[in-house]
C-alpha cells in the first residue's frame, strides 16, 4: 500500500494520460459525429475560415474531430493524429471565435490545451503506440 501511495513510478502518469486521451477524444467525437450525420445540410453553409471552401473545410473538420479522435482513443499514431486536432482547435479558437467572448473560446481552447499536452507527453504506456514500440521478449 505504501508503494502505491508514495511511488514515483509512471503508472499513475500513464493512467492520467489514458484518461485525458480517451476523455478528450470521446467528447470531441460527439462533435464530429454530429457533423457527419448532418453532412448534406452543412455542406454549403459550413464556415470557411481559412479560404479552402466550405465543403473542404467541413471534410477536414470531420476528419479531425471524428477519425483522428478515434485513432487517439486507441492511442494509435498519436502524435501524428494530434497534428490535425491541434490545427483544428487553433483555427476554431483563434480564427472562427477570434472576436467572440471568452465563453465561446473556452471549449476549443480546453481541447487545444489537452491536445498540446498529449503531443508533448505522448500517449503513455496504455496505448497502441506503446505496445508497438515495446520490445518482445520470448
Amino acid at each position: 500500500m505504501k508503494q502505491l501511495i508514495f511511488s514515483n513510478k509512471s503508472f499513475g502518469t500513464d493512467i492520467a494520460l489514458l484518461i485525458l486521451r480517451v476523455g478528450a477524444s470521446m467528447m470531441l467525437l460527439t462533435h464530429g459525429w454530429a457533423k457527419i450525420t448532418n453532412f448534406s445540410e452543412r455542406l454549403n453553409t459550413f464556415a470557411d475560415p481559412i479560404g479552402l471552401g466550405s465543403a473542404l473545410s467541413l471534410q477536414l473538420v470531420i476528419f479531425a474531430e471524428f477519425f483522428c479522435a478515434i485513432l487517439l482513443i486507441l492511442g494509435f499514431m498519436s502524435r501524428v493524429v494530434l497534428i490535425p486536432l491541434i490545427i483544428n482547435m487553433a483555427v476554431i479558437t483563434f480564427v472562427v471565435h477570434a472576436g467572440d467572448p471568452f465563453n465561446k473560446q473556452e471549449l476549443p481552447l480546453l481541447f487545444l490545451v489537452s491536445f498540446v499536452v498529449l503531443m508533448l507527453t505522448g500517449p503513455g504506456k496504455l496505448s497502441m503506440d506503446a505496445q508497438i514500440l515495446r520490445k518482445r521478449r520470448y
